[in-house]
């Protein structure tokens, strides 16, 4: 819920969510069916949309409580749902109609037949396969009238739109079950088997080669050329990111969409790659969209800049020029903070006092502590507050 508020606070126009049991993310703090309906309230509230996914590949036994959670969620009325397997497709346009069905990335469409065969069958929204270049999207948008997404920013998996069992052989847990164990992203070296401890020199550093994980996706640069391409919804990958990356990432790809509703040519703001910079990532790249290039560098390889930023808190109120601050780790007077506030961006603030709710002067606080503190002017309820690493 933390992170819906603050994907909602930062400029998204919708979330993406789901329970633990159907969802890709079987190990994210994923929302119960109380929770859930919670979280539409709230989304509703903010005159957003919330999208529900169930997009694992089901097997037998998991069709009974896919049905059960299908007339739950006909109750709770989504905006829509994200699937990929066409039977849970068929249950949904069965038990629940009036809940429109958005096609997710892994049913992997990547071509215009598949697109219209999607369409035929009453799907609202597909979510293309990340393996598409511009081009190919251009040409699925000439063959059909129904909305298109693609992913603009966040991690890549190395296998064909997420279809990997690395996982599942690694570490016995499915990824297409919701379970990855991000095996891609470990160092591996190569040993020829009657070599024992001789290791094969493919790595790129001393620490081993990342040869399985790619870098993170980052189309900021380019999101006038997908939106000439028809593309209609652009999304974040990051529910297993924390609330400083939901926050960050939202925010610059709000003012980068503003900016490409209002001017013409598209600029980009030298500002935006900097703070994505700063923000967790294994570098980045602009994935297939603009060709598959021989010589293109898609792996990790460690030498990028780390991530500049953490977060220190979260601005719960603001009173004048005092705001109420919940923690989110240790804080000192004349510690150096930064406020992620429209207006404000990047410019660094010293702790000059803290207080307690009682009023009482402190000279450190903790981890989930409430305290009060001065705030520059602009600082909103809900901005979050970070501290350099």
């Amino acid at each position: 819920m933390e992170k819906l508020r603050a994907a909602l606070h930062y400029g998204a126009d919708a979330v993406y969510l789901g329970l633990t049991n159907f969802s890709l993310r079987a190990k994210a703090g994923n929302f119960t069916i109380d929770t859930l309906k919670d979280a539409l309230f709230v989304v509703a509230a903010a005159g957003k949309k919330a999208y529900v996914t169930i997009n694992i590949f089901p097997h037998n036994a998991d069709i009974a409580p896919i049905e059960q959670h299908i007339l739950a969620l006909k109750e709770l009325r989504p905006d829509a749902a994200i699937v990929s397997d066409i039977g849970v497709f068929d249950m949904i346009r069965t038990l629940a109609p009036d809940i429109p069905i958005h096609i997710s990335t892994q049913a992997n469409i990547t071509n215009y037949r598949a697109a219209r065969a999607w369409e035929r069958l009453g799907a609202k929204r597909l979510v293309l396969s990340r393996e598409l270049s511009i081009e190919e999207i251009r040409k699925i948008r000439d063959a059909v009238t129904l909305e298109l997404e693609c992913f603009v920013h966040g991690s890549i998996c190395i296998s064909y739109s997420g279809r990997c069992y690395l996982s599942s052989f690694l570490a016995d847990r499915g990824a297409n079950k919701g379970l990855c164990t991000n095996s891609c992203r470990w160092s591996y070296q190569l040993m020829e088997e009657k070599r024992p401890g001789e290791y094969m020199p493919v790595y790129e550093n001393d620490r081993g080669a990342y040869i399985l994980s790619p870098r993170d996706l980052c189309m900021v640069e380019h999101l006038d050329k997908l939106a000439e391409a028809g593309v209609d919804s652009f999304k974040i990958e990051g529910r297993t990111k924390g609330v400083n990356y939901v926050s960050g990432v939202t925010k610059i790809y709000r003012e980068a969409i503003d900016a490409l509703a209002s001017a013409n040519p598209y600029k980009i703001d030298t500002p935006w790659l900097k703070e994505l910079e700063m923000i967790s990532n294994r570098g980045f790249t602009t994935g297939m969209y603009m060709g598959r290039h021989p010589d293109a560098d898609y792996s990790y390889d460690e030498t990028h800049a780390p991530a500049g930023y953490a977060i220190a808190g979260v601005v719960k109120a603001v009173r004048g020029s005092t705001a109420t601050v919940l923690l989110k780790g240790n804080l000192a007077v004349c510690d150096e903070i930064f406020f992620l506030s429209s207006g404000i961006d990047n410019g660094s603030y010293i702790i000059k006092a803290l207080r307690d709710a009682e009023g009482e002067p402190l000279s450190i606080a903790r981890n989930e502590d409430i305290v009060f503190m001065e705030v520059p002017e602009g600082v909103k309820k809900n901005d979050i507050i970070r501290r350099r690493i």
